[in-house]
């Protein structure tokens, strides 16, 4: 945090319409927004390093009718899940709603949620890239 000098970043998130997975929407989109403004505080020379050292992303995972799903707006198994690019987690929250879940489904959404994260990461890194190319144009 000592790179950030003697700036503060905030983010605040609102989700305004989603059928479900609004706080792992709001993770994932804040680390962009992040991302984004550290690389804009860089080139304005505002900060001389930029402080991130990982990317985040997070998905919420449930289960339903036994098989591990993304983003569902109601799971009999529901849980979100935030985990870094280096694979560590930053949260796990889940809890059943509709009747409890055994050891091997928990594995079966936690390999799912890593499914999924790495393409969010993926796609964090393209936008990002993106963004990094027409800030240096």
């Amino acid at each position: 945090m000592s790179k950030l000098g003697e700036n503060t970043v905030w983010l605040d998130c609102n989700v305004l319409q989603a059928d479900g997975g609004t706080r792992t929407t709001a993770i994932t989109g804040a680390y962009v927004a992040l991302a984004d403004a550290l690389i804009w505080a860089r080139k304005q020379r505002l900060i001389e390093q930029n402080p991130l050292t990982q990317a985040l992303a997070a998905v919420s995972v449930g289960i339903v009718h036994g098989k591990a799903l993304l983003d569902l707006d109601y799971a009999e198994v529901d849980m979100n899940v935030a985990m870094t690019s280096a694979g560590a987690f930053v949260e796990l929250q889940g809890s059943a709603e509709g009747g409890t879940f055994t050891r091997p489904q928990l594995d079966k959404m936690l390999r799912a949620a890593y499914k999924g994260i790495r393409q969010l990461l993926s796609r964090q890194q393209t936008a990002l890239a993106k963004t990094l190319r027409r800030k240096t144009k």
